[in-house]
């Protein structure tokens, strides 16, 4: 097992890992940007090291300063987290040709899944449904409206490196379909630096669930249930649950063992998560993220399996410490995304906290690395903390997550926790009838 591990990111997720580690013995770097001198992570972990300024290209993304930060402390291993450099192939593959582990899948598995053509067509190769699309990247608009002629509208033109709704575009008559399919290669290209497109057909209402899945080096392969992540704005998860309240157990078991042996089948090492749309009981292949995610703590508490410890024991070389028969999920669990934003307009809210009490009690969890008197930086993601309830079922899970929200003290900045116990209290999310165009067509009518 490793000694020393060094954590190339920030926030709730960095205090995470540092968590896991010190559970389990091992000592923890943290690297931080000059704003986040003061950041929690950097006051628990044993050591850390300032690796540029602000701007994350400057820090966070900054290959070298991080391979360096691990040489000079002496880490073994690389825990990337989510975001950041979690993804990317190139930082992988320097991350284990300096000598250290990647705790993470392997780089050629990073990029397959990252090509979201490629990824397709590998998955549809390995037995997985897909949505009907181009074969691959469109070359141009007569062969995207080719397409859309045979599959009928409306479609959707996705960026193949993209992510977050970014060059995504619903097109619903041929007439559309040259300026949305300009605009997306923009927006791809923008904020990817890669135009690629491809086309797809577009579901009306369908939900989204991903399988949470892990392989380690020894051949083993398991799934560990799904999340329905279908309450999303602008194609951002807002809540998530776990098991989803329109699967039967005999949908979850299908799905989930598919899935894992799709990666078994690849040779996957570490955590994944395989993204669905369910329509009409149907499963399409959507993407696949080769990290550990968000809202992995939603099948942590169904699972009462530690994620980032199994992350971290498959790096090192050891079997999956548990198996499909030793996998039982125990009653529901919903998280919420807290973000400093402004709950109406969603425009950021960065600044100081200046009172802050998590809530408490029986199957309440909070992750975050806020405190009082903590500065909010304005160059990073908004979120600032997840709150993850667990019950016996959804209905106590749900009484449960209004009475932590009412709980929660975070004053100085706006958050979405108004946002958030409103959605808990709408009929459609507490009957679980609801699907990925609900909550903005719902905010709509406010």
């Amino acid at each position: 097992m490793f000694k020393k591990i060094l954590i190339a990111n920030r926030g709730e997720i960095a205090l995470r890992i540092i968590r896991a580690c010190r559970e389990m013995g091992i000592q923890t770097v943290a690297v931080h940007s000059t704003a986040d001198a003061n950041a929690m992570a950097v006051r628990l972990a044993d050591e850390s090291v300032c690796i540029g300024p602000a701007p994350s290209r400057e820090s966070y993304l900054n290959i070298p300063a991080i391979l360096t930060a691990a040489t000079v402390t002496g880490a073994e291993a690389i825990h990337p987290g989510y975001g950041f450099l979690s993804e990317n192939e190139q930082f992988a593959r320097m991350v284990e040709e300096h000598g250290f582990v990647f705790i993470g899948p392997k780089p050629e598995h990073i990029a397959t899944m990252g090509d979201k053509v490629m990824a397709k067509k590998t998955v549809k190769a390995l037995g997985l449904p897909v949505v009907p699309g181009s074969e691959g990247a469109l070359e141009s608009v007569e062969e995207g409206l080719a397409f859309a002629k045979e599959a009928g509208y409306p479609v959707l033109i996705k960026a193949a490196s993209g992510g977050g709704g970014k060059g995504m575009k619903v097109v619903r008559s041929p007439e559309e379909f040259q300026e949305a399919y300009s605009t997306a290669r923009s927006e791809a290209k923008a904020n990817f630096g890669d135009d690629t497109v491809y086309v797809e057909k577009y579901l009306e209402k369908p939900r989204h669930i991903e399988i949470q899945v892990f392989g380690d080096t020894h051949g083993n392969a398991i799934h560990l249930g799904e999340r329905d992540c279908s309450t999303q704005r602008r194609h951002q998860k807002l809540v998530e649950e776990a098991p989803s309240p329109v699967l039967s157990a005999e949908e979850r078991d299908q799905i989930g063992s598919l899935a894992a042996e799709v990666i078994r089948k690849m040779g996957y090492r570490g955590a994944g998560t395989i993204e669905f749309l369910y329509e009409n009981g149907q499963f399409f292949f959507m993407e696949m993220n080769t990290r550990i995610q968000v809202e992995h703590p939603v099948t942590e508490m169904i699972t009462g399996i530690d994620l980032i410890a199994e992350q971290i024991r498959v790096a090192a070389g050891e079997p999956l410490s548990v198996n499909k028969d030793r996998i039982h999920l125990r009653g529901h669990a919903i998280e919420i995304r807290i973000n400093a934003e402004d709950p109406d307009t969603f425009m950021p809210s960065p600044g100081t906290i200046t009172q802050f009490h998590a809530p408490g009690g029986l199957g309440v969890r909070f992750d975050s690395a806020i405190y009082g008197g903590y500065r909010i930086p304005p160059y990073y993601d908004s979120m600032v903390g997840k709150l993850i309830v667990h019950g016996r079922n959804r209905d106590e899970c749900i009484r449960r997550l209004r009475r932590a929200i009412t709980e929660t003290v975070v004053e100085g900045v706006k958050t979405t926790l108004p946002l958030q116990l409103w959605i808990s209290e709408q009929p459609e999310f507490t009957s679980g009838e609801y699907n990925i165009h609900w909550l903005e067509k719902k905010l709509a009518e406010r």
